[in-house]
């Protein structure tokens, strides 16, 4: 899809700060309000804007340890539709993507301390259908969290 100039800052400043009011989004954009809604309206119908979430500090939830765990299955397709259900299922793992290279999958997972990711690892990852192999790493201090995309042209 092509997005126009106008089109593009309406992104940007979305991303920036997605309660925007309209008003303000339109003056920042250059355009007068009715146009800059029915933009929005449309970036929103076409899939552009997937939704608009609050960012909230995983630490204020009591979720300390935020670990990537890389994941191979064993190869079959009942057992990857299995895990991917399964992953969608569990509200620890935060992302989770198919890969290329050593590891099928890497995933995001987020937990209260060690004890817990344990127990969701040994309990529950591991037990997921066609889990052959599993290696963690852990955050040690985040740098970036998820920024918005860029979308100059």
């Amino acid at each position: 899809m092509a997005l126009d100039r106008v089109e593009r800052q309406i992104l940007t400043e979305l991303q920036r700060q997605g309660r925007l009011p309209n008003v303000e989004l339109a003056d920042r954009v250059g355009l007068s309000e009715s146009p800059c809604f029915r933009r929005v309206k449309n970036l929103e119908r076409d899939g552009v804007i997937q939704g608009y979430a609050a960012r909230v500090d995983q630490r204020a939830l009591g979720l300390t340890v935020t670990a990537y765990v890389h994941l191979t299955l064993e190869k079959g397709l009942e057992q990857r539709t299995d895990f991917h259900r399964r992953v969608q299922d569990e509200p620890h793992i935060v992302e989770c993507h198919a890969m290329s290279g050593t590891h099928d999958y890497l995933m995001k997972v987020v937990a209260r301390d060690m004890d817990h990711f344990s127990e969701l690892v040994m309990r529950d990852i591991l037990g997921y259908p066609g889990v052959s192999n599993l290696e963690s790493s852990f955050s040690l201090s985040e740098i970036k969290q998820s920024g918005p995309l860029p979308v100059e042209a």
